[in-house]
């Protein structure tokens, strides 16, 4: 045998050495998750990048196969802002939500009912999965009422409402669609769209649908992929742990701040009303879903119950 062959053998032993205890390790994690409901908050960069998309993909049909219920629920806000451009409708922000008139709703559940979500069911399909699209007025999936918010003035000090126009929150979930899908082998894939009290279209967080629809179905995981590494410390480290208590702790002294607080507060959300523990994971990270589930370290920050 000549030496590289000998090399080549030796390396090809120690990566199977290397998968073996990778499976090892999985195990005892598969066996947790199997016959449990998993909620994915799809979105960001891992959504816009072809090679994540389809790994993410991949590892929702995984999840499947080791007897998990994955829930996906989409975003899909850069794809919206790139039609209403197309079609020349302007839009407004305010507190960092798009002020949505009927116009602007019908391009909403146009991209993310439409090409998006189906988009992301063909890519499980292609990975050997089965998925079905649907969007929260599927069922009446998700019953929404208008969000409202409120700003003070700061001359005058005066609370005034904002009309954000056909934007909605989480009302009520009606999971009876989603328990026909965890009997089957049937992945769901959401877009966070709801049904108002008068019928109307209402669009809605994906981050807020997500943490609504995972309270409802008692998942024992609310995964909610970002663009940054997790919650971060004063010094700019990653947090790995967090309980309920410290998490608002962080919010109160100042250390979640910006875009974090709202993802951390759905998270928080979604706990009291019985899911076991969110994570917020980095997208950006090949399989992160994976290595969040199916690993000792995790990929980005646990928040459970005190």
């Amino acid at each position: 045998m000549s030496k590289d062959n000998e090399t080549s053998l030796n390396k090809t032993h120690e990566e199977w050495l290397s998968q073996a205890a990778t499976l090892s390790e999985a195990l005892p994690y598969m066996r947790r998750y199997a016959g449990e409901n998993l909620v994915i908050k799809y979105g960001g960069h891992a959504m816009g990048d072809d090679a994540l998309a389809k790994l993410f993909a991949r590892d929702v049909v995984l999840l499947r196969q080791i007897g998990a219920n994955p829930v996906v629920v989409h975003g899909g806000g850069p794809q919206i802002g790139e039609m209403l451009k197309k079609l020349k409708i302007e839009s407004e922000f305010i507190q960092g939500l798009r002020v949505t008139d009927k116009e602007t709703v019908d391009v909403v559940e146009m991209v993310l009912a439409g090409s998006i979500n189906k988009h992301i069911v063909s890519q499980i399909n292609a990975q050997g999965g089965f998925a079905v699209g649907l969007s929260g007025k599927d069922g009446n999936l998700i019953k929404a009422e208008k969000l409202r918010r409120t700003m003070r003035d700061p001359d005058s000090n005066i609370e005034r409402i904002l009309d954000l126009g056909l934007v909605g929150e989480p009302k009520e979930i009606t999971p009876h669609i989603l328990d026909n899908f965890e009997e089957s082998d049937i992945t769901p894939v959401i877009a966070p769209i709801g049904s108002g009290p008068k019928g109307e279209t209402l669009n809605i967080n994906a981050d807020t649908a997500a943490g609504a629809i995972a309270g409802a179905i008692n998942a024992k995981r609310l995964l909610m992929l970002t663009d940054v590494v997790g919650v971060l410390d004063t010094t700019g480290e990653l947090i790995p742990e967090l309980t309920a208590s410290e998490a608002r702790k962080l919010i109160k002294n100042g250390t979640i701040e910006g875009g974090m607080i709202p993802k951390v507060e759905t998270c928080l959300k979604a706990i009291d009303e019985g899911v076991e523990a969110a994570v917020i994971i980095d997208g950006r990270v090949p399989h992160a879903l994976i290595l969040e589930l199916f690993t000792e370290h995790g990929a980005g920050t646990l928040i459970e119950a005190n």
